[in-house]
């Protein structure tokens, strides 16, 4: 397909913006428009889902089940999804953390989590 030829005349304006319009989500234009997650389909959101999930769970169960003299486990950090500018979950476990101290929701505590599951 050349583009010329909308200019040319032998492509409408009308199928010009069918063609744009309905690209591939892995197209040059997807990737300017959107970034990242343009590569980033449901599939790939609810993978992450279930992994931020099943951390939490492992959490959770280590936590109730860890001696009364251990310190807290660290809360897990989520896996990093397209457009999560706002620091937290960044993946990199390390500076960030400190520098930010803990998150404002880091979960449950010990106690709260015994209580729910008894």
């Amino acid at each position: 397909m050349d583009l010329l030829d909308w200019h040319r005349g032998r492509l409408s304006s009308r199928r010009l913006a069918v063609l744009v319009r309905h690209m591939p989500r892995d197209s040059a234009l997807a990737r300017a428009l959107h970034g990242e997650a343009a590569e980033w389909q449901v599939g790939d959101y609810l993978l992450a889902a279930a992994v931020d999930h099943l951390a939490e769970s492992n959490w959770m169960f280590a936590t109730v089940n860890q001696d009364e003299d251990a310190e807290p486990l660290e809360y897990p950090v989520p896996v990093v999804r397209p457009g999560a500018d706002d620091g937290a979950g960044d993946g990199t476990g390390g500076e960030q953390a400190e520098e930010t101290g803990p998150p404002v929701a880091a979960g449950p505590g010990p106690a709260e989590l015994l209580h729910f599951f008894r």
